[in-house]
């Protein structure tokens, strides 16, 4: 997988909102109502994370969520294998917002 950076990379975290770039990763922060529903959404994240092969970096402060996205076989550069987990994240982000 190629790296993609400089303006091509700030192009496409503009097209994906809440999304921004910290010390070359992909990062997202999630706040939720209470830990129960911070734990629920890692859970999918899991899963889907299973599913894709592809592992986000999760750390878990009550009701916020980090996640951090990077491809570490391209040499801990942002690819297009995180972008796209990016998109499902923000699908799945959307979908509990929508149930909520």
């Amino acid at each position: 997988m190629n790296p993609i950076q400089g303006q091509e990379l700030e192009d496409a975290v503009t097209k994906l909102p809440g999304w921004g770039i910290e010390n070359n990763e992909l990062v997202r922060l999630a706040t939720f109502a209470d830990f129960l529903a911070a734990m629920a959404f890692v859970n999918r994240v899991g899963e889907l994370a299973e599913a894709e092969a592809h592992h986000p970096d999760i750390d878990i402060r009550y009701n916020k969520v980090r996640l951090a996205l990077v491809t570490h076989d391209a040499f801990n550069a942002v690819t297009e294998k995180d972008l796209e987990m990016a998109g499902k994240i923000s699908t799945l982000l959307q979908e509990l917002e929508t149930k909520s």
